[in-house]
Formats: C-alpha cells, sequence, structure tokens
C-alpha cells in the first residue's frame, strides 16, 4: 500500500464490492482509507523496491526464514516473496504470516493482481485457496507455509506466538490508517522478531521512524520508490 493519495479532480472512481473502488489505471484503491493497495506506477517493482531490499531479501533467505506482514491486502507482497524464494534456489521452508484486518473478496483480488502477468501462475495457485485464508494456514508450491491471521492486529499480534525474521510493514498511510502505526503495535512487532531481525515500510514518516527506533530498531532512511522520495528499513538492535 503506496500512500500515495489522489486529488479530488482524479477520484473518478468505479465503485467495486466489499469496499474496494478503482482507479482509472485499475489500481485497487480502498474506500475505507482512500488509499492505493500498492503503487499506481508499478505495485510489484514498489514491494521488491520497499520490502524485499528492504530487508535486506533474497540475500538473507535461509531454510526456514519466517515473513511477517502487516495488511495482507491483495496478496502482492506474498507472491513477489514467493517469487524470489524460488528463485534464489532455497529448497527448504518459507512461513509467510500476515495480519489483516479487512480482507478483500477472491473476485476483488483477482481483479487487482492481473495486472501482473508474471505472477500468473502463483496467482492461480493463491486464487485457488484464497476462500480458505484466515480459517486455516495453506501450503503453496515450492515449501511456502502461508497463514492470514484475521482481526485487529493491535490484538492479534501480541497474542501471536510466532516471530519473524523479516516483517513488511505494509499498512494504508500513517495519516489515514494511524491504528496500524500506533506505538504498541510497534513494539509488539518488535517483540516477535527475531534476532537481528528487519522490517522494512514505504512509509517515511517521522513518527514512525521514532517509534521504530523507541521499539529497539536501528532505524535507516532510505530512497523509496517511484515518486515517494524516502522509504523506511530497520533492524533490530
Amino acid at each position: 500500500m503506496s500512500g500515495v493519495h489522489f486529488d479530488e479532480d482524479q477520484k473518478s472512481w468505479l465503485a467495486g464490492p466489499a469496499g474496494v473502488t478503482w482507479s482509472p489505471a485499475g489500481v485497487p484503491v480502498s474506500r475505507r482509507f482512500e488509499d492505493p493497495y500498492f503503487s499506481l506506477a508499478d505495485g510489484l517493482e514498489e514491494t521488491r523496491h520497499v520490502f524485499l531490499t528492504g530487508n535486506d531479501l533474497p540475500e538473507r533467505f535461509t531454510p526456514g526464514f519466517r515473513i511477517a506482514e502487516l495488511g495482507f491486502g491483495t496478496g502482492l507482497n506474498l507472491l513477489a516473496a514467493a517469487a524470489a524464494w524460488w528463485t534464489s534456489g532455497q529448497t527448504g521452508p518459507l512461513y509467510f504470516t500476515s495480519f489483516e484486518a479487512f480482507p478483500l473478496s477472491r473476485a476483488e483480488a483477482a481483479a487487482a493482481l492481473s495486472a501482473f502477468r508474471t505472477l500468473d501462475g502463483p496467482t492461480s495457485e493463491l486464487l485457488s485457496v484464497w476462500d480458505d485464508l484466515g480459517k486455516r494456514p495453506v501450503s503453496l508450491s515450492g515449501g511456502i507455509f502461508l497463514e492470514v491471521i484475521l482481526g485487529d492486529a493491535r490484538h492479534t499480534v501480541p497474542a501471536w506466538t510466532g516471530m519473524a525474521d523479516a516483517w513488511f510493514l505494509d499498512g494504508f498511510a500513517p495519516a489515514r490508517n494511524p491504528e496500524l502505526w500506533e506505538p504498541g503495535l510497534i513494539t509488539a512487532v518488535a517483540r516477535h522478531t527475531s534476532a537481528g531481525g528487519s522490517a522494512a515500510t514505504y512509509t517515511a514518516a517521522g513518527h514512525v521512524r521514532r517509534t521504530l527506533a523507541e521499539a529497539g530498531f536501528d532505524v535507516e532512511r532510505v530512497p523509496g520508490y517511484g515518486r515517494k522520495r524516502h522509504m523506511t528499513k530497520a533492524r533490530l538492535r
């Protein structure tokens, strides 16, 4: 979710089901938060730049690597991580846990992901189990295990018994979705991060960087993707 906002004269969207509208370019936009689910320029390249490169992936991949994410959205981040996992030659399992309060329908996800033709195969596999997400963990090709935990992350992350080696902090823009950037939640993220683990997010908002630092991360502002000048990467001290 890129945090890119539209001017009023750009809001000529087609209404869709379950809280999603569509920009003229076909980018899904949350009606609840008035924010796009991914970059207007190229959502896949944004994901690779922010969440993969921002967490030094795939270089850090090892068998049994654990990724956790705030905001499953369309599933694009999962698909990008899975593609990187497969091409890196890993043979062990990859564990991907995502926390989502407002899940998309299968039809909405399918429409959003149809823009990324290089991911057609993994997209089809993900869509085939979409209705199981939030009900049970699912297995995908190449040793990838996915669990989507539904509900308010301020409650579900502290209650989680797992740990992550890398976090994708992908809530909507802090000004639109402040709940996913609250100090209590970021502290819980830190508690569920392995020693030396990392986090990355598209936002470089000062209060987000301060909150990460106060939670125990070394924080760095680095170049962002597209029109966003900066983003944030962090490593647990």
